[in-house]
């Protein structure tokens, strides 16, 4: 069976909302049903807007810290602030974004985009994604009969490449990492170390499709992709590692001590 992906064309909301009775109004206007298998893509600005996860800039006043950062990054000091209070930890940046980790993703400017928000105005990352993936992977069952995989997405820039690609912030009734472990590349060696990320390939996979300017499509099905769905609550330390195992920080960290030897 060939892989396929569906974008669902969604109207605009303003005001908070459910999720999933979205979804099933959008099912009906765009004449699609979900399949047992399929995988339903989310964008986590969708998810952000349902939650009322927006901010007016002009609301926002900046504290010394973010002051110091505004100036450091040459970011506007509410930018920096609202990078601040998102944050768990900042890593450094270059003029106009700063590197930093929340719940171990990593993300510049601690995901706050301007983009499919009015001026002025600037959305957040989701609370509580894992939740929220698992809420209406549950309600589809409960209500549709059906068992889908859920992932919330959201587009990222990779390290020294042009351009975004997908990359799944959470998930649910998908196993997100296969665990190729023990398998044997082409050559007969046996692979050590090597996992395979299903969830954020899966991402991209429908990011492509879903667009990132006004096309509106922040669900996409993705039908027949071979990936594995589960009943079991997924823990987001499946999906991520701490900054600290990350081989490009701790790589680029190590050629700083070595540059200055």
């Amino acid at each position: 069976m060939q892989l396929t992906v569906l974008p669902l064309l969604a109207d605009r909301r303003e005001e908070e909302f459910d999720v999933f009775e979205v979804l099933v109004e959008t099912l009906e206007k765009n004449n699609t049903k979900l399949q047992d298998g399929d995988v339903l893509v989310i964008s986590t600005k969708y998810i952000s807007n349902s939650q009322g996860r927006i901010i007016e800039l002009q609301k926002v006043r900046a504290s010394d810290e973010g002051t110091e950062i505004s100036k450091k990054f040459q970011l506007k000091p509410e930018i920096a602030e609202i990078i601040i209070r998102e944050s768990d930890k900042i890593f450094g940046g270059i003029g106009g974004f700063v590197i930093t980790s929340s719940d171990n993703i990593m993300a510049p400017n601690a995901g706050i985009d301007k983009s499919n928000a009015k001026k002025g105005r600037v959305i957040l990352y989701p609370t509580n994604p894992y939740l929220i993936a698992e809420q209406i992977h549950r309600k589809i069952f409960l209500k549709l009969l059906i068992h889908v995989g859920i992932i919330l997405a959201d587009s990222r820039l990779m390290p020294a490449r042009i351009g975004t690609s997908g990359v799944a912030i959470a998930c649910a009734g998908i196993e997100p990492v296969l665990d190729m472990r023990a398998k044997k590349d082409l050559d007969g060696n046996p692979l050590k170390v090597t996992f395979q990320a299903v969830v954020d390939n899966l991402a991209t996979i429908a990011n492509h499709k879903m667009g990132e300017g006004a096309e509106s499509n922040p669900f996409a099905i993705v039908r027949n992709s071979g990936a594995k769905l589960t009943d079991r609550k997924i823990n987001p330390s499946e999906m991520a590692i701490s900054p600290d195992q990350c081989v490009y920080v701790r790589g680029l960290s190590n050629s700083a001590d070595f540059s200055s030897s």
